[in-house]
């Protein structure tokens, strides 16, 4: 590679770099999941109920508590970065679950103005796509398990 495509080797001569480029996706990915899976515990999960039974969503109580559970035990896992490519997919699905949601449930536009958009559900989606391809990373039990 020269110094267009890869500067950073270049600058520090080191040429192993590109396998980290997930690490910080992956460990604000899950932070973020985590703590919004753990607010909507910590808030009391009726209000979750009652915003999903709102919407019309099928079986709000249950679907309150999967969505929640996912984001908490799905992002603590990515944040340590055990089982990635596998629990990205169930977190990639709830994330795309809520950008339609905002998108023709709730009519927010793609940018937040006078209300929320719904870029930031997108960009977790692709987040935890990129997770489910490319693995956690250096920096990662899976990779400590690998070897």
């Amino acid at each position: 590679m020269d110094v267009l495509t890869d500067p950073w080797s270049q600058i520090v001569g080191w040429d192993g770099h590109l396998e980290w480029g997930i690490v910080p996706l992956r460990l604000v990915l899950g932070y973020v999941l985590l703590y919004s899976g753990a607010k909507k515990f910590r808030d009391g999960i009726s209000s979750t109920v009652a915003w999903m039974r709102g919407l019309g969503l099928p079986m709000p109580q249950l679907l309150a508590r999967w969505t929640a559970g996912v984001e908490v035990v799905g992002g603590a896992l990515v944040l340590v970065g055990l089982l990635t490519s596998w629990v990205a997919v169930p977190l990639a699905a709830n994330m795309l679950g809520a950008a339609l949601t905002q998108k023709f449930l709730l009519h927010a536009p793609f940018s937040g103005g006078d209300v929320q958009g719904y870029e930031l559900d997108v960009l977790m989606v692709a987040g935890a796509v990129a997770l489910v391809f490319s693995g956690a990373g250096p920096l990662s039990f899976d990779a400590l398990l690998a070897g």
